[in-house]
């Protein structure tokens, strides 16, 4: 069983933050993407790199997964996800208001994005995302 769990950004110390995701919005509708070699979809987001700070996590992997060129970044959260009772991982999940679109860089693992309302049901992780996406959504009220 796979549970989320949220902390303060300042709960969690930086060095433990593998993972920055990005619910994006551009014209009102939710970004999602599709990996080449899936057929489900997913809140842009990523691993973080050697020497990156989350928050250069976070622009990198949009930009890489959605093709976002100009975007407002905020950090809404930090998440834990629990598997077996205990917190395996963490990352930072990101809201971005999206203004410009480019290309998808081609040599990048996204084989194309789609705009929707809310979450699809086809996900790569439905025991994550739509919580992830759900903090999103009351964060903005």
């Amino acid at each position: 069983m796979v549970e989320v769990i949220f902390h303060d950004i300042w709960e969690i110390e930086d060095n433990l933050l593998k993972y920055a995701v990005i619910a994006a919005e551009y014209n009102g509708k939710w970004i999602f993407c599709r990996h080449k070699k899936r057929n489900t979809w997913e809140i842009p987001g990523g691993h973080r790199e050697m020497g990156e700070t989350i928050e250069e996590t976070a622009k990198r992997e949009l930009y890489e997964e959605t093709g976002a060129v100009k975007a407002e970044i905020a950090a809404v959260n930090v998440y834990g996800v629990v598997r077996d009772g205990e917190e395996t991982s963490y990352g930072m999940l990101f809201y971005a208001d999206v203004k410009q679109l480019g290309d998808i860089p081609t040599e990048m693992e996204i084989g194309e994005i789609m705009f929707e309302n809310s979450v699809p049901e086809k996900l790569t992780y439905p025991e994550i995302q739509p919580v992830l996406f759900g903090c999103v959504q009351e964060w903005l009220k």
